[in-house]
C-alpha cells in the first residue's frame, strides 16, 4: 500500500509574480492560487519553488538565487559570480528537498560564460549557506529537478542541446555529506518518477523510444520503440513529455507531421507492470507538453486564464466538462 503523499504545490509565473497552487485531494477544475509572491524589483524569475506551508518561495534569476517570505521579506540571496551579461541559452533551476531543509540549485555556468562547466549546489534552506557543491562537466542550457517521493533523493536532468542529456542523482542524510551519482547515459531525458518512486521514465534524446528504469540503479525494465505504438519511426517520434498517470499506468506522447506538413501528437497509455500498451488516451491539449500527469489518476492542462486546470477520469462535482473519455476498457478500469 502506497501512503498518500502530501498535496503538491506547483508554481506558475504570471505578470511577473509567482503564483502557488495546492493540488490536494478533491480539488479539480480551474485551480486558484493559494499564495502569490512578488519577486524583488527588477528581477526576472527563471524558475521557482514554494515551500509546502506556502510561507516561503525560492526562485532563480539568470544571475542568482533568492529566498523570500510570503510577506516579501528577504531571507537570503546569493549572486552567481561573476555576473553574466548573456541573456539567452542558460536557465538556472531550483528545487526544495522532500523535508524542506535544503535547496538544490542547478547553475548552467558554462553557457553563461562564467566557467568551463556547470555546478549543482546544495544550500541550507533557512540561511542559504552552501552545504555542498558538485562541479559538473556538462555544458547545459537548463535542467529539471525531480524529487524522489520516498527517500528524498534528487534527480537532475541536464539538457545540453544537440549534445544530449545527462542524468544525475543526489542524496543527503541528516548528518552526512551529500553524495552524487551520474548515470552512464548521454542520450536519455528523464521525464518522470513513479508515485512510489520505485521506477522512472526516460525518453531517448533522439526520440526513438521510451524506457522505464528501476530506482535507484537505473537498470532498464523495458523499452518501447516508436514502432511498438504502431507508427513509422521514419515519420514519427516520442515526445519528451508524458509521465505516470498512476503507479501502474504511464502516458507516452508521440508526434510527427502529416503529408500536408501539419504537426500532430497523440497520447498513449502503457501498463508499466507488463510493458504493454493499453490504448490511446484522448485529451484536449494544444501541444504535447501541456498535459502533466500527477500520478494519482489526475492530470493538469493549461487554462484560458493561465491558471492550471486539473482533470480526472472519475466524475468530480467541481470539475469542468471532461475533454474526452478514455478510449479503452483498461483506461476506465485503471482510472
Amino acid at each position: 500500500m502506497i501512503p498518500e503523499p502530501p498535496p503538491k504545490v506547483i508554481t506558475r509565473l504570471r505578470d511577473g509574480r509567482i503564483h502557488a497552487y495546492v493540488v490536494g485531494t478533491g480539488v479539480y477544475g480551474t485551480l486558484e492560487a493559494a499564495a502569490v509572491f512578488q519577486p524583488r524589483d527588477g528581477e526576472e524569475v527563471v524558475a521557482s519553488v514554494v515551500r509546502q506551508d506556502l510561507e516561503r518561495v525560492v526562485y532563480t534569476t539568470l544571475n542568482g538565487v533568492v529566498c523570500l517570505t510570503r510577506a516579501g521579506d528577504l531571507m537570503w540571496a546569493l549572486d552567481f559570480e561573476p555576473h553574466s551579461d548573456v541573456r539567452h541559452g542558460h536557465r538556472p533551476g531550483c528545487a526544495l528537498s522532500l523535508d524542506g531543509r535544503t535547496v538544490w540549485v542547478y547553475r548552467p555556468d558554462a553557457m553563461a560564460g562564467r566557467r568551463s562547466g556547470d555546478q549543482w549546489v546544495v544550500h541550507d534552506a533557512d540561511s542559504g549557506v552552501v552545504l555542498a557543491r558538485r562541479e559538473l562537466e556538462t555544458v547545459g542550457h537548463g535542467a529539471f529537478h525531480h524529487v524522489h517521493p520516498v527517500d528524498g533523493s534528487i534527480y537532475l536532468d541536464i539538457g545540453e542541446g544537440q549534445d544530449g542529456s545527462v542524468i544525475l542523482r543526489g542524496t543527503v542524510g541528516a548528518d552526512s555529506e551529500p553524495e552524487f551519482v551520474t548515470y552512464p547515459w548521454q542520450d536519455r531525458c528523464l521525464i518522470d518518477l513513479a508515485p512510489s518512486g520505485r521506477q522512472f521514465m526516460t525518453v531517448d534524446h533522439e526520440q526513438a523510444d521510451v524506457a522505464f528504469h528501476d530506482h535507484p540503479n537505473g537498470d532498464v525494465l523495458f523499452t518501447l520503440p516508436v514502432e511498438a505504438f504502431g507508427y513509422d519511426p521514419e515519420e514519427s517520434f516520442v515526445e519528451w513529455s508524458g509521465g505516470y498517470l498512476t503507479e501502474d499506468t504511464a502516458i507516452v506522447a508521440l508526434g510527427g507531421e502529416s503529408q500536408d506538413e501539419e504537426e500532430w501528437f497523440r497520447h498513449h497509455l502503457v501498463d508499466v507492470r507488463t510493458g504493454t500498451l493499453s490504448g490511446e488516451f484522448t485529451v484536449e491539449a494544444s501541444n504535447p507538453y501541456e498535459l502533466v500527469p500527477l500520478g494519482d489518476g489526475s492530470w493538469l492542462t493549461g487554462g484560458p486564464g493561465a491558471d492550471p486546470v486539473r482533470w480526472s477520469s472519475a466524475p468530480q462535482p467541481s470539475a469542468p466538462p471532461h475533454p474526452a473519455a478514455p478510449t479503452s476498457p483498461y483506461e476506465r478500469q485503471q482510472l
